[in-house]
């Protein structure tokens, strides 16, 4: 599809005019991944929306909708109040690990379908980073706080029941910078994801093609801590929605945050999860679907802490 085209069905997602806008390369971007999508679709049943428009505006509209909200331009974000989208805990090196787990225990060697990647060299921070960040300032061997300057922090992003990729790749579209990790138990529409990760050259994306409850599971069995290991978990039109909504909330670190893409008779449910507190809009161009962000509240961090 044309990027134009594609740029003028996206504009009414995408806030006010001062807010960030699309680049050219990130059109593109969504041009190849819809060719990829339709391709794909034609073999698997990714999406039941065919025509490439409704594409843009129900899969990519509403993905770059909660995107924005997530992750405000780098101006908007200069002027918000520090906290859980810029976070992160050692806790975090937890996916990584599970992701090796995944790999190891998944399909054959020389297998695509069902395994997921070997994560990017440059995808989690090595034991050397992590003691880096422990490094006082009065540290001879640690150069001080220039060292500990040198050492990015990535916001780690956990997408559950990806499906097609909608919202998470999106999202790493909008905000390349976080780290992200998609859970697909479905192996054949995991092998697209890896397609389109690769196609479109994006980094520090795992895919783990399991459960989100075995990955939990394996998750408990490793952590040292009771600490989850996501700064934002998202998920949308996953099956079992009831069961899945608390389930995705034990993956958050402290202060973390859960992204859902909902309809308005699923907001009850959101609503009732405890120790959340809840922000809800409407997706533009829809009657009835939702985007609901819920933090989690003080006493739910100092029991992680």
């Amino acid at each position: 599809m044309d990027s134009a085209r594609i740029a003028a069905l996206l504009e009414p997602f995408l806030g006010p005019p001062c807010d960030r806008r699309l680049t050219t390369n990130d059109l593109d971007k969504i041009s190849t991944y819809i060719d990829l999508l339709l391709r794909w679709n034609a073999r698997i049943n990714l999406t039941a929306i065919r025509i490439p428009e409704e594409i843009v505006t129900r899969h990519f509209g509403e993905s770059f909708f909660l995107a924005r909200h997530l992750f405000p331009r780098p101006e908007a974000a200069a002027s918000a109040p520090l906290g859980n989208l810029n976070s992160i805990i050692p806790n975090g090196l937890v996916l990584s690990a599970i992701s090796q787990t995944d790999r190891s225990a998944g399909a054959p060697a020389g297998s695509s379908e069902g395994a997921p990647p070997s994560p990017p060299a440059h995808s989690a921070p090595t034991a050397g980073h992590v003691a880096g960040n422990r490094l006082s300032e009065g540290d001879p061997q640690s150069g001080g706080s220039r060292l500990e300057a040198q050492i990015p922090k990535l916001t780690r992003v956990l997408d559950i029941g990806s499906g097609a990729g909608f919202p998470a790749l999106p999202i790493k579209i909008w905000s390349p910078d976080i780290h992200l990790t998609l859970i697909e138990s479905n192996h054949k529409k995991a092998a697209f994801l890896r397609e389109v990760i690769r196609t479109l050259t994006l980094m520090n994306v795992n895919v783990i093609a399991d459960r989100a409850e075995n990955v939990l599971q394996r998750f408990a069995s490793i952590s040292s801590t009771s600490a989850a290991a996501a700064d934002v978990v998202t998920f949308r039109a996953v099956e079992k929605f009831e069961r899945i909504l608390p389930l995705a909330g034990r993956f958050l670190a402290p202060r973390g945050r859960l992204a859902v893409l909902i309809s308005s008779v699923q907001l009850p449910a959101v609503e009732s999860i405890e120790r959340m507190k809840w922000t809800t809009s409407n997706i533009p161009e829809s009657y009835m679907r939702l985007l609901s962000i819920g933090e989690l509240h003080n006493d739910q961090d100092k029991r992680h802490n």
